[in-house]
């Protein structure tokens, strides 16, 4: 259960953290609409939370070294994250404006993704510093092409 517990909490955080700080950075810069951003938001926390469960049931089944508890676990678990990280990026969108909304965003993911790195490395014995500098660069590199991505979308097409 542990196995599936780690799994879950791993793979659902780092990606609801990550994907949802795209589509928010995304939609803010190509629309910078309040309503497009709640709407991306409870898609991302449901229809992707759905989709990164089903791709962890599949991904553990072929490995063949777990037991149907353990895949359904895994699955579970990755679910109830993602969606749980994804939602937590609704707050601020509903309590300041769109622009402060997704700055707070931006901090609050990489203070979370920074906190997940510190003990995911530490559990591996590995130099803290090494692993949140390289979860922090692939979240920045993904922000950063995400607000291109917007503001040429922007640019093309109104």
């Amino acid at each position: 259960m542990r196995h599936a517990l780690i799994t879950g909490l791993s793979f659902g955080s780092t990606s609801g953290i990550i994907t949802t700080l795209g589509l928010m950075v995304g939609l803010n810069s190509g629309i910078g609409s309040k309503l497009a951003v709640i709407g991306g938001i409870l898609i991302i926390a449901i229809a992707d939370a759905f989709s990164d469960a089903i791709g962890i049931h599949v991904s553990e089944e072929s490995e063949a070294k777990h037991t149907a508890k353990q895949i359904w676990a895994s699955t579970i678990f990755t679910f109830f994250f993602k969606f749980i990280f994804s939602i937590t990026f609704l707050f601020p969108v509903l309590w300041f404006s769109l622009p402060v909304a997704v700055a707070v965003s931006v901090i609050w993911g990489l203070l979370l993704l920074s906190v997940f790195s510190f003990y995911l490395a530490k559990e591996q014995g590995i130099e803290p510093w090494k692993v949140i500098a390289e979860h922090l660069l692939i979240a920045v590199v993904v922000i950063t092409l995400t607000h291109l991505a917007g503001t040429w979308i922007k640019s093309k097409f109104s």
